[in-house]
């Protein structure tokens, strides 16, 4: 039930995407002949007037279809309607909405979460939401739900500066004992971990890290937007900060990427916690899709409007075939990418191992 929780998440968030790109050209009046979500085998659809809408297969995605690309559409190429014949400003719109829509929806699931489940206040400490299997922290007896309050005698603070000062004392002692003291359902647990050597000889100990946090409801409906603004103004800024860490030191850092299969491992992780905290997983989600989907890449928002303002300096659109050209090389590559990191999450998965081991693989 957790996992399809989760997976319903990812939906939503995608549906809400494409929504927001699909009620951007309606609004403006521009023709859409397709709304799908997913890829793959039609599973439904649904032919409207003009807009045909559809359910596919494999929900990781969806799309906005226009006539603009249908070389059997019977609207006319000059039709002042068509979505490439609108001025600069109004193919922008529509090209931002998808975006501009995961943000809207991010804080409104932080006003649901507060109005109903409570506010996340930060706490000293960081809570451990997941141990791997066979790791340094599994050994020492970490577990799942832990909150760790302190490492080598040293008070950990609030998040982020808990979290910095963690890693670099895990990453600094591959070998060496380190002294931590757990919170543990009420009680205090020391505990002894000795962190495991990485490829660059950095240490290790196998385990995911998050602010400590405590839950306090709001009081009225207006308490709700204002810890909403101040939660989504925190989970904005650490995204971003995350993205720029990944960027400025990608060789370091790209095996923390995670697709599909990882978020619905964590997600499902959180649902089998707490159905409510899907709602900050969501924002969560939502936030990131929105920032990837900015990024100036082919076959991605940010792409687009990339190819919008080198209109607008030139006067005229590249051409059609380069910007085609540039787009299938884009998404075969992103696409690539998607499918590669699908992969290694799968193989990843504890049940995975579990069974590669089991076959002696």
């Amino acid at each position: 039930m957790s996992v399809l929780a989760a997976i319903a998440v990812l939906i939503i968030l995608i549906v809400v995407h494409e929504l927001g790109h699909f009620s951007a050209a309606r609004l403006q009046g521009i023709h859409v002949t397709r709304f799908s979500i997913g890829f793959g085998p039609v599973l439904a659809k649904y032919k409207g007037k003009e807009t045909e809408y559809t359910l596919c297969a494999i929900p990781l995605g969806g799309f906005v279809g226009f006539p603009d690309d249908d070389p059997e559409s019977n609207i006319a190429p000059d039709d002042p309607d068509l979505l490439r014949n609108r001025p600069i400003f109004d193919r922008a719109i529509v090209i931002s909405a998808g975006v501009i829509a995961n943000l809207i929806f991010a804080y409104f699931l932080l006003v649901g979460q507060t109005a109903t489940i409570g506010v996340q206040e930060l706490q000293p400490g960081l809570s451990i939401p997941q141990v791997d299997e066979n790791s340094a922290a599994m050994v020492a007896g970490i577990e799942s739900g832990d909150v760790i309050l302190s490492v080598d005698n040293q008070s950990l603070g609030d998040f982020p500066d808990a979290t910095t000062l963690f890693i670099e004392k895990v990453k600094n002692s591959a070998g060496q004992p380190l002294d931590l003291k757990v919170e543990r359902e009420d009680k205090i647990v020391d505990l002894t971990v000795i962190p495991e050597a990485n490829e660059e000889g950095e240490g290790k100990i196998g385990v995911a890290l998050l602010p400590n946090v405590q839950l306090n409801r709001s009081q009225n409906l207006l308490e709700a937007f204002s810890y909403s603004a101040e939660a989504y103004q925190n989970v904005t800024m650490l995204t971003l900060q995350g993205f720029w860490q990944l960027i400025s030191n990608f060789q370091e850092n790209a095996k923390q990427v995670a697709g599909p299969v990882k978020i619905v491992e964590y997600g499902a992780s959180i649902a089998e916690n707490n159905l409510g905290n899907l709602f900050q997983f969501g924002a969560l989600i939502s936030i990131n899709l929105a920032i990837i989907n900015t990024l100036p890449l082919p076959a991605l928002d940010g792409g687009q409007l990339v190819f919008l303002l080198i209109e607008g300096l030139l006067g005229k659109p590249l051409p059609l075939k380069l910007q085609e050209g540039i787009m299938q090389t884009g998404l075969v590559l992103l696409l690539s990418l998607g499918i590669f990191i699908i992969i290694r999450d799968t193989v990843n998965l504890a049940v995975v191992q579990d069974l590669i081991q089991q076959i002696g693989l």
